[in-house]
């Protein structure tokens, strides 16, 4: 499982590549190809999908959502990292922490 990595600010996330995603009104459904699970985001977590088709660090996208969205600093951190290690069990993302870069 080589896209468990601890998660801190500094830890790039990518979305992983063997995917596909879907636009719904908003909202996206990714289809994994290696497990062919589906998998749903809402609003938000699309807006996050979005972000990570190319590398950022988990700081760059708490900035980006605090930008986008009225919400709490510590809920926005929350619920981020919930939505991250959420992602990163269904091996939609990689993450990579900036020592090993």
């Amino acid at each position: 499982m080589g896209t468990r990595s601890e998660l801190c600010n500094s830890s790039f996330v990518k979305a992983a590549p063997d995917q596909v995603c879907s636009d719904l009104n908003g909202e996206a459904v990714i289809l994994n190809f290696s497990s062919g699970t589906y998998y749903g985001l809402n609003e938000t977590g699309a807006f996050v999908w979005n972000l990570i088709q190319e590398p950022k660090t988990v700081e760059q996208l708490r900035v980006a959502l605090l930008n986008e969205y009225e919400v709490e600093p510590a809920i926005c951190d929350q619920d981020l990292r919930s939505l991250l290690q959420e992602l990163a069990q269904q091996n939609l993302i990689e993450i990579t922490n900036a020592a090993s870069v």
